[in-house]
């Protein structure tokens, strides 16, 4: 148990590097959170400094996920069940969306859940892009992609007959990615979600004042 828990709570400050915060504000000279939709995350990072800051935050997201299920959970965890790396994956994912080092205020968690698929269910993680790429060429919502790719997570469990512990933690994993998509669902029901490829209005890359949304 004692393990477990260190592993646990390894996994859990490797997800909550705030790379994109730390990105942007070597670049920029500017708090991530403040500026775009305020999510600290890849997309957003984008939008504030260009696509290969964007592509490198992304990059690196993943990469936290896959060092949760194959270094952190194998290094510390003897012997290791499926169940016990995939909770490991599951505590990174929580770094990144409440990283201690940002007061608990972070990202969506979809490119860490990206990487603790790729890491421990390579097959899952293809359903996954699948879903998500049919999705977003259908209707070019990022959001819709993403949302629709978390729900498929269980499902694919379910159809390679995972253990009941497997599933639970999947069912956390793509519920935690529904509840931080929450403000954009909402913007979906009102019709104000933006498409890729549309131009955003002026007001959009402005810096923030007031409260911050992350999303």
């Amino acid at each position: 148990m004692g393990q477990l828990l260190i592993a646990l709570v390894t996994s859990y400050l490797i997800g909550s590097v705030p790379t994109a915060y730390l990105v942007v504000k070597w670049l920029k000279r500017i708090d991530v959170r403040t500026i775009g939709s305020g999510n600290v995350g890849a997309t957003n990072v984008t939008r504030v400094a260009g696509v290969w800051a964007g592509l490198a935050v992304f990059c690196v997201d993943v990469a936290k996920g896959v060092i949760a299920v194959k270094f952190i959970a194998p290094g510390l965890l003897q012997p290791l069940s499926p169940a016990a790396q995939l909770g490991c994956g599951l505590s990174a994912v929580i770094g990144h969306i409440a990283p201690i080092f940002l007061g608990l205020r972070g990202g969506k968690g979809v490119a860490t859940t990206i990487g603790v698929l790729a890491g421990c269910m390579p097959l899952i993680a293809g359903a996954c892009l699948l879903v998500w790429i049919v999705c977003f060429l259908l209707w070019r919502y990022v959001s819709i992609g993403s949302l629709a790719a978390a729900l498929t997570i269980p499902i694919a469990q379910l159809f390679r007959h995972q253990s009941p512990a497997e599933l639970a933690l999947g069912v956390a994993l793509s519920f935690l990615i529904v509840i931080r998509h929450r403000s954009n669902i909402e913007r979906l029901l009102q019709g104000k979600e933006q498409r890729v490829g549309l131009h955003r209005t002026a007001h959009s890359s402005r810096p923030r004042t007031g409260a911050r949304r992350l999303d």
